[in-house]
Order: C-alpha cells, then structure tokens, then sequence
C-alpha cells in the first residue's frame, strides 16, 4: 500500500511561497536585530572613545603646564627654557586637538606634526618616556619587595655575635670588618 498524499502544483506553490515569505520575515527580523547591535556597539565604542580622549587631553594639557612651570623656573632665554616653552606649547595645543578632533584627523594631524616638527616630536617623546619612567619607579618604591622584607639572620664567617662585627641589618647592610689596629672613624681632633 502507497500512502503518499498526492499535492497538487498548486498546493507545491503555495507551500513554497509560504516558506520563502517565513524566511524573508525572519531574515528581516535578523537583519533589523543586527543592525540594532551593531548601532549599540558604535555608540558605546564612540562614548569609550570620548572618555578616553578627555582623559587623554587632559593628561597632555597638564603635562603642558608641568613644562611651563619648569620653563618658568629655569634661567630667562636659555636653550633648556625655550625649548621646554616651545615643548609646553606644542603640547597644548595637541591637547586641544585632542579635545576637538575625532580619531582620524588627530592621526593625520600627529603624523603631520612630527613630519614639520622632528625635534620638537621627538623631544617630547623622550620626555614622555623619562616622566613615565619617573613615575613607575616611584610607584615601584611605596610597595615593598620580598627582599627587604625578610630579615637575614645568619653571621658572616668570621663574626660572632654580640661583636658587631659581621652583624646584618633587615636592610641587609653589612659594616666591613676593621683590620686590627684600624681607627674607629671617630676623629679626635689630633693630628699624627
């Protein structure tokens, strides 16, 4: 016994036209759902973007005014005051840059700064690096190390305790050991 339903060309054509209209509905549905995240990544992108180049200006801006205030301080007229001056001035201006630019014109604006103004660039740079070399060491000495931490305990060969001689410190100094007959490093005020 056969039990296929027999369909005619007509109910085949509708089916297919039902299905295609399903998938063109759903496509549209995800089309629309995709266009919806995509709108929402952009924005969000473009409001992190935004923070960070505020943030950005101002670090640069206050970066400018640091060099000012060094400028200021150094002799009227010398090379080190007019190049910091020139340096605090450039960098002003790239923080307003910051401040009004989006992220492809300030691109094309840094590479064209540093392709008119090699020295200066490259000054600033450096001076970038020492300054954020400055600050990671300083940030390095308020955490202490395992090293400094743990006091030494052990004598040197030679001394004995309660001498002082060859006794260390948490620091981990150790005073050299005098040869007999050595001054103490006190003066008397005589002279031999």
């Amino acid at each position: 016994m056969n039990t296929t339903n027999p369909t005619t060309p007509g109910q085949e054509q509708g089916a297919k036209e039902k299905i295609k209209a399903t998938s063109e509905r759903a496509s549209e549905q995800i089309k629309a759902s995709a266009q919806d995240v995509g709108k929402t990544i952009s924005e969000e992108a473009a409001g992190y973007a935004g923070k960070a180049k505020e943030s950005a200006a101002a670090e640069v801006k206050d970066v400018a005014s640091a060099l000012r205030t060094a400028a200021d301080q150094l002799r009227s007229g010398s090379p080190q005051e007019r190049t910091f001056s020139q340096i605090a001035e450039s960098l002003a201006d790239a923080s307003e840059s910051i401040r009004d630019k989006d992220l492809g014109e300030m691109v094309g604006g840094l590479n064209s700064f540093a392709r008119n103004n090699p020295l200066v660039f490259l000054g600033s740079a450096a001076l970038i690096g020492f300054a954020a070399t400055r600050f990671a060491k300083a940030s390095e000495r308020g955490q202490p190390s395992e090293e400094s931490t743990a006091p030494t305990t052990s004598a040197p060969a030679g001394g004995s305790p309660g001498t002082g001689a060859g006794t260390s410190t948490s620091t981990g100094y150790q005073p050299a050991a005098r040869p007999a007959g050595a001054a103490s490093g006190v003066s008397t005020g005589v002279r031999k």
